[in-house]
């Protein structure tokens, strides 16, 4: 639901701003009062400075993946097998599974007799090592057409470092393009544009990391994370954490491991 906030101290009023900026939630108070607006939609946030409840951490994901054109699910990595809990509509289009017949099921139901097993492998590799990773394979629509699909898959953290939730998100490869390495080559060549410190910035977000975390890993302030994650997204040409995340791992950023 809807709802509004208002901001308290010195402005009087209590604000709780939700910033488009990476994995997680954040609470945070305008600069200005002239520059506050009113918010009533979630969107996908980086950072925060206190803990919120899960619940909140998961209305802030699954709102995100609906500002994509790219068809992207999201999974709760701490419930039993790794289900998905939100589909946007491009997912819908793609699979011809509406939401309510996907919701509570691992990924797993997209494939078929012509998945390869090796592909399979690296995905649920992936998902038991936290780290991202993009494969291609073959998966079935619901009416039961086999497509390629370049499966990308990337972990959401929470505040203790634990893998609490995974971003997906798929993408039908044209027949032309399979084993071609078009798909690598166009992530190398959007990255290979980056400064170092945006490289740093993609890297470390593709590790599932927040602002604050990825602010004391680089040894600057979270503000100056925000300023550099909106010239990464300006320069990749996306609107979305999802959009620059699936770059990263299509370009074969190493992720930082964490330990």
């Amino acid at each position: 639901m809807r709802q509004q906030f208002e901001t308290k101290a010195d402005l009087g009023r209590q604000c709780l701003q939700w910033v488009e900026s990476g994995h997680i939630l954040r609470q945070a108070t305008p600069r200005k009062a002239r520059k506050l607006r009113k918010l009533s939609a979630f969107d996908l946030v980086a950072s925060m400075r206190k803990p919120v409840t899960e619940d909140h951490e998961l209305d802030i994901i699954r709102a995100s993946i609906h500002r994509t054109p790219i068809a992207s699910i999201v999974t709760d990595n701490r419930l039993d097998d790794n289900p998905i809990v939100e589909a946007n509509t491009a997912f819908e289009a793609l699979t011809g599974y509406p939401r309510d017949e996907v919701v509570g099921r691992n990924c797993r139901f997209l494939s078929g007799s012509g998945t390869e097993p090796e592909a399979r492998g690296v995905l649920r590799s992936a998902v038991e090592q936290g780290r991202p990773t993009v494969v291609e394979l073959m998966n079935y629509r619901k009416n039961g057409t086999p497509f390629r699909n370049a499966v990308m898959i990337a972990p959401v953290l929470d505040i203790n470092g634990n893998v609490a939730m995974f971003i997906g998100s798929q993408m039908e490869v044209d027949p032309a393009d399979v084993g071609s390495g078009l798909i690598r080559a166009r992530a190398l060549q959007l990255v290979s544009r980056l400064t170092p410190r945006l490289r740093q910035t993609l890297e470390l977000m593709a590790s599932g990391y927040r602002n604050k975390q990825i602010g004391g890993m680089l040894g600057i302030e979270e503000k100056t994370v925000k300023m550099h994650r909106a010239r990464l997204f300006q320069a990749l040409g996306v609107s979305s954490s999802a959009e620059a995340i699936r770059i990263a791992v299509e370009a074969g950023i190493p992720f930082n491991n964490r330990g």
